[in-house]
Formats: C-alpha cells, structure tokens, sequence
C-alpha cells in the first residue's frame, strides 16, 4: 500500500487499499477439542471472493485460530493477490504477529513461523483485531467444520405442507327421464331420482 500523500490544501489523503481482505476466526469445542476455522473473503469493493472452512479434529482455539491465518495466505498467494489485509478477533495471533507478545506454545511455534514464511510472498501484509461480533462471517464458518467433523448436520428447513389430496369423481352420465311437474314437484314416471343431483325439465 503506498505511503499518504498531500492533498492540494495540505492535508494528508490515505491510500485507497486495492487488495483482499481476509476475516478469519477459528473455534475449538472444549480447548483442546473438535476444532475448525473459516475464512471469509472479500475484494476492496466487498464482493465475496471465497468462504474456506475446514475441520481440525481434536485441537486448541489458537490452533485454529492460526490455521485459519495460513489458509488466508495460502488463498492469496495461490490466486495471485498481491496485498492481503487480515481482520481477527483473536487479540493473542495478532499479537504475536505483530511482535507484541513472544510465541512460548510448542504447538503454535511451527505454524507461527510457517506465517512468518508466507507473509515476504506479499507485496502488502497488515492484521488487525476486531471484537467477535465485528467477525460474524467468519465465525459462521468456523462453525460449519466443527458440525461437520462432529458429524451434525445443519437444520433443515422444514418440509412445505402436502397439497391436499383431490379425489377424482366419477362422470356423471346423463340420463332422460319422463315425469310431470304437479303443485311445484318433479314426479318422476317409471324411476326415482337420486338425492343431490340437478335436474334440467324440458317441457313436451
């Protein structure tokens, strides 16, 4: 990303960032537990370009948390993007990424380091912590590979109502009959009508 330059007034104009924007989160049912990470990905004007996510089995929240970090510069580096931004509401990884807090863990130290390998790739790398609610998308996904590898599928969405069921009726087949009409009444000559039909009178 290029420096800040003056604007013709004198003030300072920020860069436009043109590169990726990675929020990644990772979870881990227990700690150490079935564990999993996703990563949402937007370009610079916010279109979706990937939505990772991936199960770890039994594994720590900072496991994951990193996993998560490798997969969005993996994603960069395998696609050809040449600035990543990383937005994480892990307050530790960013740290240590940073070089704010030592790594001391044995099962952080390697993935740490492999980050630290991936990053030069690039020709811009930041991270940055947000609060968990500012990484929803993310945390969505990390949840989605914990229900998988735990083998619970997402819920269903309810089944839509049968329509119910028409029964056919038979035709009704016509049939002439003679009577007379006395007093207001159909009499019938030689039969009977059966109750609930309609009857058409044709005066001879």
């Amino acid at each position: 990303m290029p420096p800040p330059s003056h604007t013709p007034d004198g003030s300072f104009r920020a860069p436009v960032f043109d590169g990726i924007v990675a929020y990644c989160d990772g979870g881990s049912r227990g700690n150490p537990g079935p564990a999993g990470f996703g990563v949402y990905i937007q370009d610079s004007a916010g279109r979706v370009l990937a939505e990772l996510s991936e199960y770890l089995g039994a594994r720590t929240n900072n496991f994951a948390e990193y996993s998560a970090l490798l997969a969005a510069l993996e994603f960069a580096i395998s696609n050809g993007h040449r600035s990543l931004r990383v937005v994480s509401d892990s307050e530790l990884m960013v740290k240590q990424m940073k070089g704010q807090y030592r790594v001391n863990s044995p099962e952080l130290r390697p993935l740490y380091e492999e980050a630290r390998r991936r990053v030069p790739r690039l020709d811009h790398f930041q991270i940055q912590h947000v609060l968990r609610e500012k990484n929803r998308h993310a945390d969505r996904l990390a949840n989605l590979a914990m229900d998988r590898g735990m083998g619970r599928a997402p819920a269903a969405s309810p089944a839509p109502a049968a329509a119910p069921e028409t029964v056919a009726q038979p035709p009704v087949k016509s049939v002439m009959l003679r009577g007379l009409v006395k007093g207001g009444v159909v009499h019938v000559l030689g039969g009977e009508l059966p109750d609930g039909i309609f009857v058409k009178v044709i005066p001879e």
